[in-house]
């Protein structure tokens, strides 16, 4: 039953994409632009059949999450060409990821992937321009936070013979490392973004403001001697 229904699926998608490519050699109507995207859709979808139907075919989120996810970045860069485009793939890819969690808690390790996915889609949609330390630093930080928040997850966890439900405590290791990093990439650059032109007037303005506070503490130090107190 559930190989008639694959054949059904991936029979229909043959079909449309036979019948879009034939209107486009009839001149009716032109697909070639939008034909690889279509294609990876096709592909797609029925992995997503796949993972829908059944819960054993877990796996089948992750190669659907990719060829949707270059569809979505063809499409996106034909309608509007420019660098962002390519944080779908890994936006589409950490979705994937999630699915598998969520389908089986017990493939925990699919948080991992899916928050470096996550961290990889910031990056490519970081805007062009910024200092290599900048870009260091979202990458450690959204690192740290996936193992971060992996320490929250309750998963299996073996004592001896007996099983039961806990945190684990290891990913807080990687994680206070990778925090550490992030923090001292992002403290850099945010002292290369600070130009030195702004660092000058910044700076007469805090020697004022203590000189300000100089004069008030000094004028009401004498007002008290003056008054004998």
């Amino acid at each position: 039953m559930k190989s008639a229904k694959t054949s059904i699926v991936a029979g229909i998608v043959l079909m449309t994409v036979g019948g879009l490519l034939l209107l486009d050699l009839l001149g009716v109507f032109k697909i070639a632009a939008f034909l690889p995207p279509l294609i990876f859709t096709a592909v797609g979808l029925v992995f997503v059949s796949l993972f829908v139907r059944s819960r054993e075919n877990w796996w089948a989120a992750i190669p659907g999450s990719v060829f949707l996810g270059l569809a979505a970045v063809i499409t996106a860069t034909q309608l509007s060409p420019g660098d962002g485009g390519g944080s779908y793939l890994f936006l589409f890819m950490a979705a994937g990821f999630a699915a598998v969690y969520l389908r089986e808690r017990g493939n925990w390790w699919a948080l991992i992937p899916c928050g470096v996915m996550l961290t990889l889609a910031v990056i490519v949609a970081l805007p062009p321009g910024l200092p290599g330390t900048a870009v260091a630093a979202v990458l450690f930080l959204g690192l740290a936070a996936t193992f971060g928040l992996l320490s929250l997850v309750r998963v299996r966890l073996s004592d001896g013979p007996s099983e039961h439900q806990g945190r684990m405590k290891w990913p807080l290791i990687p994680a206070a490392a990778l925090g550490v990093l992030g923090a001292i990439f992002a403290l850099q650059a945010t002292a290369a973004l600070i130009a030195l032109d702004f660092a000058v007037p910044a700076g007469m303005i805090v020697a004022g403001i203590a000189l300000l506070v100089y004069a008030y503490r000094a004028r009401r130090g004498g007002a008290r001697k003056v008054h004998g107190t």
